[in-house]
């Protein structure tokens, strides 16, 4: 049970934030956890839709974003976030079994991906502390400057709502994934 409150439909949320419930369930057919949790403050909901949505017009692919946001959860211990984005992986950014499985190791099975997903996952385990030679890696893959902010910010993102949460200890409401041991 989440030791926050997670308003049980739209209609019992605050007025305020059902009309950015009501978009979610029009976008992806449902209103996960998350998102009735955070609603709680409206100005949150607003904050992480915001960004959310400003973030899927940048130039990472999908599956990208999903390889960043799958070595985030599972660096910061968040069966929530794993198991939304293994599900989400899977079947909207079409990641196969093995691919869900390299990202949540810190790396990808696509050579271009994979120094996007490494940087990622430095960038978490050093809080932002890398290296002239860990940026200049990224870069040698064919990422631009534009592109490493978008990293970073997804980083930021992802880290935001494992940190919910993670504090929230939200339940569940994708099929679970279990972290990886340390």
């Amino acid at each position: 049970m989440s030791r926050l409150t997670t308003p049980a439909s739209v209609d019992a949320a605050p007025a305020s934030a059902r009309p950015l419930l009501d978009a979610v369930h029009k976008q992806i057919g449902s209103v996960p956890n998350l998102f009735r949790l955070v609603a709680n403050s409206p100005a949150a909901l607003e904050g992480y839709l915001g960004m959310s949505g400003a973030l899927a017009k940048g130039s990472l692919p999908a599956q990208t974003r999903e390889r960043i946001a799958l070595a985030v959860a599972q660096i910061n211990d968040c069966g929530y976030c794993l198991s939304a984005h293994s599900f989400l992986g899977k079947n909207l950014a079409k990641l196969s079994e093995a691919e869900i499985a390299a990202n949540r190791h810190g790396g990808s099975l696509d050579p271009k991906a994979d120094a996007a997903v490494r940087f990622a996952a430095k960038v978490v385990r050093e809080r932002g502390h890398v290296s002239d030679a860990d940026v200049q890696a990224v870069r040698m893959a064919g990422y631009d400057d534009a592109q490493i902010v978008e990293i970073v910010q997804h980083i930021a993102l992802n880290t935001w709502t494992n940190y919910v949460n993670s504090v929230a200890q939200t339940e569940i409401d994708f099929p679970v994934v279990q972290a990886l041991a340390a």
